[in-house]
């Protein structure tokens, strides 16, 4: 996971949300549509293209969300943007060898 550059080209961004009433919702469909977001949910009780974003959004509500109170939607927006650094730069995964997701990649990248 990564956060959002605002500079970045966002018309391949993948939209995934907790709340699958929006799934649901015609206004919600689209304007992902007209906004060039692509939703991430495939069909009702077919997770398997969200198996990944779910894993890590129940890691960051365990090692954030629920650990602290946030103060405001500020504080949540840097508490979460700190996480996803974090995630990706310091915390060693058991799969990747021990190495953060960034590190596994350096050291796999083809030149």
């Amino acid at each position: 996971m990564k956060a959002i550059n605002p500079n970045e080209d966002l018309s391949k961004l993948l939209i995934h949300s907790d709340q699958g009433i929006l799934y649901q919702s015609p206004k919600y469909r689209n304007y992902l549509k007209k906004s060039s977001f692509v939703q991430s949910m495939s069909a009702k009780g077919n997770a398997y293209d969200n198996a990944v974003v779910e894993s890590f959004f129940g890691t960051l509500k365990c090692e954030t969300i629920y650990l602290q109170k946030v103060k405001s939607l500020s504080d949540l927006i840097k508490t979460i943007d700190e996480y996803i650094y974090w995630y990706n730069h310091h915390r060693i995964k058991l799969t990747l060898g021990g190495y953060s997701p960034i590190q596994f990649r350096l050291m796999n990248q083809q030149i």
